[in-house]
């Protein structure tokens, strides 16, 4: 028995292996996907095209360095309702997308960031003095 079973599609190769449904045990609360493993190359409009198959989507972003503009490697999917993210999520979980595997899980709501530290003292302007001034060393 084959562990896996390869089939090709267009440009892009897909690989199902027995051991893929492994990441799929928790349960999705929105139709909000994160999607790991991405191809550096792997572009907003390519991750559309992968995912329109299973539903209609709301949004297909792939996050990017703000300095370089490449890809961080991860994006995220969005689709009208549940049902479609979870068809999408079982039918392209551990599937080759631009030659590298990726991985769909429920992407989990953002967290809030902390407020930035008050400054510490007013009157410091970030100079500061050596009290060791004049001191010879002997």
């Amino acid at each position: 028995m084959a562990l896996f079973r390869r089939i090709f599609s267009g440009s892009s190769m897909i690989l199902q292996s027995q051991f893929s449904s492994i990441r799929l045990n928790s349960t999705l609360t929105s139709p909000k996907l994160f999607v790991s493993g991405l191809s550096r190359y792997t572009s907003d409009e390519n991750l559309k095209k992968a995912f329109e198959q299973f539903g209609s989507l709301t949004e297909a972003k792939v996050i990017t360095d703000r300095a370089t503009g490449r890809s961080k490697g991860f994006g995220f999917v969005s689709y009208e309702t549940i049902e479609e993210a979870d068809k999408a999520r079982e039918g392209m979980n551990a599937k080759f997308l631009d030659g590298w595997v990726i991985f769909v899980d429920p992407a989990k709501p953002s967290m809030p960031r902390p407020p930035p530290p008050p400054p510490q003292d007013p009157m410091n302007f970030g100079i500061t003095t050596n009290k060791t001034v004049g001191w010879t060393g002997r």
